[in-house]
């Protein structure tokens, strides 16, 4: 029987192919600070990675952290942008942060997929990237929108051909399902603007089928954590392609110690051709194929609702 989780993710191409179709501005500042909250946060580590790549100096910090303690992360206040993200609009910390700078007098924008809320009316501009209606608690279709259209507001070229690519990628990792036979240690590694990818994999993975996970970059690994590694770890390594020799010499020591791989743009017992953005979707479908085999509906995660509101 196919959930209501499973067919969200499945549909969400379409909505791909609007956001790539919406006209949205490219920001530019002396430093773009991404903020947001739980998966919206791990999406700014990526588009943050992405912006300074791109020669835009950029940087990510979570959203109550940004309203309450700003200096701790940025010594330099002039000329900053603060870009927020809030699937909702209404995420108390991120629509804090945004506040917090307009009152010291920086630029603000707001990314949201809920029109006419709290952060866009409380940002100075912002843009609104529609998301299937359908969706449950647990951000999918909305998190790969974000992280789609905040690259492009970076100034990242997100070609027509990512949707393919991702569309592929989903397909693809259907044959995941024998590697995830009595694997409870699950491991997310990824680099650079793949290491939001790898946080926000793990982090789907959690709230879907309540199994623990843990995601570092892929050179940090073997400096202690490799010591969880045994036959019942799966690792998920998202490739970077100037880094592929060496994170493949990590997936060896892994596999050595018994554990599967997925490699998402290189080796693994399963190998699927996507990095980046076109893994996202994929990412996706793999917590909730580990919900689906442990008989948990990712509808109703625990402890979770789906917009954060403090008091």
């Amino acid at each position: 029987m196919t959930t209501m989780t499973e067919t969200v993710i499945r549909d969400q191409f379409p909505h791909w192919r609007a956001a790539l179709a919406m006209e949205v501005p490219v920001l530019r500042a002396a430093t773009i600070v991404v903020t947001g909250c739980g998966t919206s946060y791990y999406l700014a580590q990526s588009l943050a990675c992405a912006d300074n790549a791109a020669g835009q100096r950029a940087l990510a910090v979570p959203g109550a952290e940004w309203a309450r303690r700003p200096e701790s992360y940025l010594a330099d206040m002039t000329g900053v942008l603060v870009l927020g993200l809030s699937r909702s609009g209404t995420t108390t910390e991120t629509v804090q942060a945004i506040g917090a700078s307009r009152a010291r007098g920086w630029a603000t924008f707001a990314l949201s997929c809920e029109a006419g809320s709290e952060i866009l009316l409380a940002a100075e501009r912002g843009v609104h990237v529609p998301t299937d209606r359908r969706e449950g608690i647990v951000m999918s279709v909305s998190a790969s929108l974000m992280l789609l259209v905040g690259l492009r507001l970076g100034g990242v070229a997100v070609p027509e051909r990512v949707v393919g690519q991702a569309e592929a990628a989903l397909a693809a990792v259907v044959a995941a399902v024998p590697l995830l036979t009595g694997r409870t240690h699950f491991v997310y590694l990824g680099a650079g603007a793949n290491y939001g990818i790898a946080t926000e994999g793990g982090l789907k993975l959690q709230e879907m089928s309540l199994s623990y996970s843990q995601s570092f970059h892929p050179m940090e690994y073997r400096h202690g954590p490799i010591s969880l590694i045994d036959d019942r770890s799966l690792v998920v390594m998202i490739y970077s392609p100037e880094t592929a020799e060496e994170e493949a010499r990590v997936v060896a020591d892994v596999r050595a110690k018994g554990a599967r791989v997925i490699g998402f743009g290189g080796l693994g017992d399963l190998r699927i051709d996507a990095t980046g953005l076109a893994c996202l979707p994929a990412l996706q479908m793999l917590g909730e194929m580990v919900a689906q085999q442990k008989g948990i509906n990712s509808e109703s995660p625990r402890h979770l609702t789906k917009v954060v509101v403090l008091g």
